[in-house]
Formats: C-alpha cells, structure tokens, sequence
C-alpha cells in the first residue's frame, strides 16, 4: 500500500474522499489515504511546498497564490465544486449595504474566499484599502461561525456547508450565495507541486480515479441515504444538517462537478477577482496553473 498525506478544509466537498475511503475504491487502486484537517490556508500551502502533504483540495485561489506569490511550482491538477458559499451576517445586518464601517472575518486576508468577499462589497461601493471595513483573519469556516457567535461585532463572513446551515439555525442571515452575485466560480480544487506528480504519477493518477469513482457513488440517487450517514460519522452533523448538505451539494443545481473536471469558466473568474483585488489589468492565463494530463489519464482507465 501506498501512502498519500492529503490536506484538506472540514466540511462537505471532501464528500467524494471520504466514500472512496468507506468504499475501499482507494484501498482497491493500492493506496492508503492519511488525511488531514487544515486551520487555515496557511498551513495548507506552506505544508504542500514544504513536502509535509502530498495533494492538497481547497480553494483553487490558493494554489494561484503559491504559483504567484510564493513562487511555487504548482499544478492543478482535478477541479471539484463552486464552494457552496454564501454571505452570512448578523441578524441586524438587513443588506450589504450595511456591512460599511464593520468588521468581517476571512481566513487568510489575500485569497480565495476573502477575495471574494471584497469584490461582493465592492459592488456596494466599499473598499478594503479605503477602510470602508475591518478584514479579520480568523481562519477556516468553523472558526469564523463560533466567532460570529461569540462576539456579535463580527459582522459577516463567507460560509459554506455545513456551516453555512448551522449558521442559520444558531440566528445568524443568509443574504446571497456567492456564484449568484459573482457568476461562476471554481472553489475547491485538487493540486499539487508538478515535481512530485511528476515522481508519482501513477499514485496520482491512482488516487484520481478512486476519488472520482467516490465522486459518482455520493451522486448516485440510490446511495443518498448511506452517503447522510457518511457525512454525519465524518464530521458529526446533525441528521438534518447532513440531510440538507448532501441535498445542496448533490442536487442537479448543486456544487460537486461532475467527475470532477475543472470549471474553466469558474477558474477564469476566480483570476479575474484576484486580478481586481491586485489592481492587474488582465488577469493571468488560467493555462498556467493547471496539467488536466494526470485526470485525462485516470478518465480513460476508468471509461475503458
């Protein structure tokens, strides 16, 4: 058996890892997934080009920004969903609007969700270098729903599921889900850094195949009921807010691509808000971050 250090945000996108694991599709291509709960963006790249991780799934906005901050050779390498995203707030914050002179909470300041953030706010006329509102730092999606809870000046901030669903039910107001205000939008991404692929090519193409074969079986109507049992063991959910998180994410508007190809279209929005928040003209190539040769790969043994 092979082992793979996977890194990965909690919450509902690791939906097709989590089967592939329940289902031995990893143990049946000979391999042994040692996964790992990220706290913050941070530690998720630094581990990847650090050689900690081996593959990384988060906000494909993180691996632009190793590839253009960092200076880190990175590819991506298998797309996933849009994220699931949407705006909450407190329940006196009635419109965006009013998000003006508070504070909202990002987990890293300069990427993926936070980014995005801005640009919702900046369609209301408010920036982030005019002091229109306090960005803080708090990290993944859970640390920023107890914040908000504890301390009632914590105005808003991006959540996805099953939080997102937590939230609502703690108090807390739904104004948008982020792919209806921005279009289109590439969130969770497989990547890695293109010197290990390039070792480990049939590991990785191994591991795309299970986890896109744990992909079609959470899709799957008939396995709607085991994959809510799966998503209330893996990260202890409430039967109804497992329920409605796997509904959202599985239904046909909902978030998990199909095989989990790369949105290109998706993609190309998340270069143009970055492109925006760095104040760049033209956004960068979305060629430039990927390699699609180890998915065409695993896609064909798999149709065969």
């Amino acid at each position: 058996m092979k082992k793979l250090k996977v890194i990965v945000f909690e919450g509902v996108q690791n939906l097709p890892i989590f089967a592939a694991q329940a289902q031995d599709f990893f143990k049946h291509e000979n391999l042994d997934i040692d996964l790992t709960f990220t706290p913050n963006s941070w530690t998720l790249r630094d581990g990847l080009k650090d050689g900690l991780y081996d593959i990384a799934h988060t906000a494909v906005d993180n691996a632009v920004a190793m590839v253009d901050t960092a200076n880190a050779d990175v590819a991506v390498f298998m797309g996933g969903d849009n994220g699931f995203n949407g705006l909450f707030v407190q329940p006196e914050i009635k419109s965006i609007a009013d998000l003006r002179a508070q504070t909202v909470l990002v987990d890293a300041p300069n990427t993926a969700f936070a980014l995005a953030l801005y640009k919702i706010l900046s369609l209301e006329g408010m920036e982030l270098d005019a002091k229109d509102y306090e960005a803080l730092s708090i990290g993944a999606t859970p640390f920023r729903l107890k914040a908000m809870l504890e301390n009632k000046s914590y105005a808003g901030a991006i959540m996805n599921l099953p939080f997102r669903l937590q939230a609502v039910k703690s108090g807390l107001v739904h104004l948008g889900d982020l792919v209806d205000i921005l279009g289109p939008y590439l969130s969770t991404a497989g990547f890695v850094m293109r010197g290990w692929a390039q070792q480990h090519e049939v590991e990785l193409v191994a591991y795309i195949s299970a986890y896109v074969k744990g992909l079609r079986w959470v899709l799957d109507p008939v396995n709607k009921t085991a994959v809510i049992e799966l998503l209330k063991t893996q990260l202890k959910l409430e039967h109804d807010v497992a329920t409605a998180s796997v509904e959202m994410a599985t239904s046909p508007q909902g978030g998990l691509t199909v095989d989990a190809h790369i949105d290109m279209e998706g993609f190309a929005n998340v270069l143009s808000i970055r492109a925006a928040f760095e104040k760049k003209d033209i956004a960068q190539k979305v060629q430039k971050y990927i390699d699609t040769r180890y998915h065409e790969r695993a896609m064909n043994q798999l149709d065969q």
